[in-house]
């Protein structure tokens, strides 16, 4: 019963939860990235440049027997994630409250004033 109540207490923990939503979310998110990808930037942006090289779909594109066609969609789909993802956590930054700076301590004396002033009062005691 100790290894189950352990177990619990592990799975339980906030940190793990919050590492389940996080690739939870980020799935979700990756597909909306992949629809962004597939049915917005692509046929709008890339559809002429297909055309003209003779390719239906990014990933049919070869040269030379090489197809680079999938690599050049993952890059595509690679920058626009972290695009996306600039803007959210800029976006998120812009929304946070800043922080305002703590107020300066009052300027005391300086260490020669302190100075002159105890050699003024050993003056007047003498």
């Amino acid at each position: 019963m100790g290894f189950l109540k352990e177990f619990k207490e592990f799975a339980v923990k906030g940190n793990v939860v919050d590492l389940a939503i996080g690739v939870i979310i980020g799935g979700a998110f990756g597909a909306i990235v992949s629809s962004l990808v597939a049915d917005v930037i692509t046929p709008l942006l890339l559809t002429p440049a297909f055309k003209a090289t003779g390719a239906e779909n990014l990933q049919d594109l070869v040269w030379n027997g090489v197809a680079y066609g999938k690599f050049l969609a993952a890059v595509i789909n690679f920058l626009c994630v972290a695009f996306v993802l600039f803007m959210l956590v800029k976006g998120i930054n812009s929304l946070k409250k800043k922080e305002e700076p703590a107020p300066e301590a009052p300027a005391g004396p300086t260490q020669e004033e302190l100075l002159t002033e105890i050699r003024d009062l050993l003056k007047k005691n003498n």
